[in-house]
């Protein structure tokens, strides 16, 4: 069983650079077309101060952890029986090439089902740029799955 003391621990914050050639890069290999995430001139017109962030570039920018597992070793998962079973997103002001984001995570909620075969784990990510701007959450389900 996840040591349930864990819910409501706070990860060390994160800070990451968005830098434009990734926010294409992002663009491109999530499909998203809209000249918007790739033309700086076509940002503009569309009233962005540069190349905003596709929908869910939150979730890559958590992935700039030295471990993008950060929360396995506290949790003493094991990390072959995990699945990730939902992602949430809320949006604010939005992601621009050149922001600083800094990402603070913590666990909302950690509860078993199937008495016990299954734990869930609920990790909420929050987002601000340099301006301390809410710029949006990711909240995601993990499911641990025990043998019975």
């Amino acid at each position: 069983m996840i040591d349930r003391s864990l819910i409501g621990h706070r990860f060390e914050p994160l800070s990451v650079d968005v830098e434009k050639g990734r926010l294409r890069a992002f663009a491109k290999a999530t499909g998203a077309t809209d000249q918007t995430y790739t033309d700086e001139n076509a940002a503009r017109a569309a009233g962005y101060a540069a190349l905003p962030a596709p929908p869910t570039f939150l979730f890559s920018l958590d992935l700039e952890r030295d471990d993008p597992f950060y929360f396995i070793d506290l949790m003493k998962i094991d990390l072959a029986r995990v699945l990730h079973a939902e992602q949430h997103f809320t949006y604010g002001t939005p992601i621009c090439a050149g922001d600083t984001i800094t990402l603070t995570t913590a666990v909302e909620d950690i509860y078993d089902k199937k008495a016990g075969a299954m734990e869930f784990v609920i990790l909420k990510t929050s987002a601000a740029n340099q301006n301390g701007q809410d710029v949006g959450s990711m909240t995601r389900t993990l499911v641990v799955r025990h043998p019975q």
